[in-house]
C-alpha cells in the first residue's frame, strides 16, 4: 500500500540516549561511514532525544539528573548547545496529608502537529501526559487524565508497571488533524482522543491480555509500543506484551497479526518500526517471551522480522548480526527507520551497541560500540 510521502535524502543523525548521557551518531550522505560525538551530559540518564522535524534544528532530550530529578533540556543549534526546561513536567501539589504523585522520570517526547510550531507533547512515569506549547520550556499537566479518577485507577500502582516504572508513551499525532490523538499506558491500554484531549476514550478490542486476567480491564492491557504509518494514518501497528498487532481505522479492533510469526520466535518483544510510505511493510525485533521473561533475542540469536503484507506473513533478517552467543535486549525505543529510499533502519541494545542497515534490513552493520546501555534512537535530518 504505498503513499505520496517523499523520500528523503542527505546525512542521518541518530540521536542516542542511554543509561549515561546522550550521543550523536552522524553519517555522510550514503549512509556508510558514521561519526561518533562525544557524550553529552555524561552521567544523566537519558531516556529519550527527540529532533524537531518542523524546524530540523531543535532537539529535547528526557534526562534524569541523579539526585536532581527528572528534567528536560533543549537545544535550538542541532546539539551545540543546551538549556534546561524552567518548569519541566510535574503533577500537581495536592493539600497536606493527601497522597499525591510524583513524576520519577520523563519517558517519551514527540513533536505537536506541524501547524502547532514549538508545541511539544511528553509522556512520564508514573503515566503522565504533559505539554509545552514555547519549545520545551515549559510543561504543564495536559488533559484531565492526570487527575481523573477512572485513569488513576487504569494505571494501577508502581508495582504493576514494568520492572523499571509504569509509563505513558507512544504519544501520536494524527498528520492530518491535531486534534486527534493517541497514547499507550504500561499498564493501562491504548487511548484515543478525538477533541484535542478533552476527552479520551479507550482503545483495547481485540487486545490479548496475560492469562488469567480480565480484557475488559485497561489496567491489565500493556502496550509497548504503537506506531502509526505516515503515509496512511488509518493503519497503525503495536507491538505489545502479548502479542503484534494491527489496527485499520475507522475499525476499533485489533487483530493480532503476529499469530503468523515462526512459532519458535513467538511475537513477544519491544519495539515497532513501520515503514516511512508503505503501510504493509512493518517491522519488529522479537524477544524472548518464556515464562520468567528473559528479555533477549531468542536462542541468543538476534534477528528483526519484517511483513510487506500487512502481518500476512514475516522473513527473518539477520544478516551480519552475531550467529550465536548474542543476548540482546532492545528496548522500545531503541528500534528506528529514515525515511530515505531505501529506507535506513537502526537498532541500539543494552550492551551499547549501535546497528544500521541501509537497504530495509537486508544486511546490517554494527556502526558503534561500547557505549552505554542504549534506552532511545530516533533518527533525524539535522539542518546546519
Amino acid at each position: 500500500m504505498p503513499s505520496s510521502v517523499t523520500a528523503t535524502s542527505g546525512a542521518v543523525t541518530l540521536l542516542v540516549g542511554t543509561r549515561k548521557g546522550a550521543f550523536l551518531l552522524r553519517s555522510d550522505g550514503s549512509r556508510r561511514t558514521w561519526r561518533l560525538s562525544a557524550p553529552i551530559f555524561l552521567g544523566h540518564i537519558v531516556h529519550h532525544v527527540v529532533s524537531d522535524p518542523r524546524d530540523r534544528r531543535t532537539i529535547l532530550m528526557a534526562a534524569s539528573t541523579g539526585h536532581l530529578g527528572p528534567t528536560i533540556f533543549r537545544s535550538t543549534d542541532a546539539g551545540k548547545t543546551w538549556t534546561e526546561a524552567t518548569t519541566p513536567p510535574a503533577f500537581p501539589k495536592v493539600p497536606d496529608g493527601e497522597k499525591g504523585r510524583s513524576v520519577g522520570h520523563i519517558f517519551w517526547l514527540t513533536p505537536c502537529h506541524a501547524n502547532e510550531p514549538n508545541s511539544w507533547y511528553a509522556g512520564t512515569s508514573p503515566q503522565g501526559l504533559f505539554r509545552s506549547d514555547d519549545g520545551g520550556l515549559t510543561w504543564t499537566p495536559f488533559s484531565y487524565i492526570n487527575i481523573d479518577p477512572q485513569y488513576i485507577e487504569w494505571m494501577g500502582t508502581v508495582q504493576d508497571g514494568t520492572p523499571d516504572g509504569p509509563k505513558l508513551h507512544s504519544i501520536i499525532v494524527d498528520p492530518r488533524n491535531p486534534k486527534h490523538l493517541y497514547f499507550g499506558m504500561s499498564g493501562g491500554g491504548v487511548h484515543e482522543s478525538t477533541d484535542g484531549g478533552k476527552t479520551f476514550k479507550t482503545l483495547i478490542q481485540g487486545l490479548d491480555v496475560v492469562e488469567g486476567f480480565d480484557r475488559s480491564t485497561p489496567t491489565m492491557h500493556d502496550p509497548h509500543c504503537i506506531r502509526m504509518c505516515p503515509g496512511y494514518p488509518d493503519r497503525l501497528y503495536q507491538q505489545n506484551h502479548c502479542g503484534i498487532y494491527r489496527i485499520d481505522r475507522p475499525s476499533n479492533e485489533w487483530v493480532r497479526i503476529g499469530r503468523n510469526m515462526p512459532k519458535k520466535v513467538g511475537d513477544i518483544g519491544f519495539p515497532m518500526v513501520v515503514h516511512p510510505r508503505h503501510a504493509d511493510i512493518a517491522w519488529v525485533f522479537p524477544m524472548d517471551g518464556g515464562t520468567v521473561w528473559p528479555r533477549v533475542s531468542p536462542d541468543g540469536k538476534p534477528a528483526a522480522y519484517v511483513t510487506k503484507n500487512a502481518g500476512k506473513s514475516w522473513s527473518r533478517q539477520d544478516k551480519g548480526f552475531p550467529r550465536s552467543n548474542a543476548w540482546w535486549t532492545v528496548k522500545r525505543q531503541a528500534m528506528t527507520g529514515d525515511a530515505h529510499d531505501p529506507a535506513g533502519l537502526y537498532i541500539g541494545t543494552t550492551q551499547g551497541e549501535v546497528w544500521a542497515s541501509r537497504n530495509e534490513g537486508a544486511a546490517w552493520t554494527c556502526i558503534a560500540r561500547h557505549l552505554p546501555e542504549i534506552y532511545s534512537v530516533e533518527a533525524a535530518l539535522l539542518g546546519r
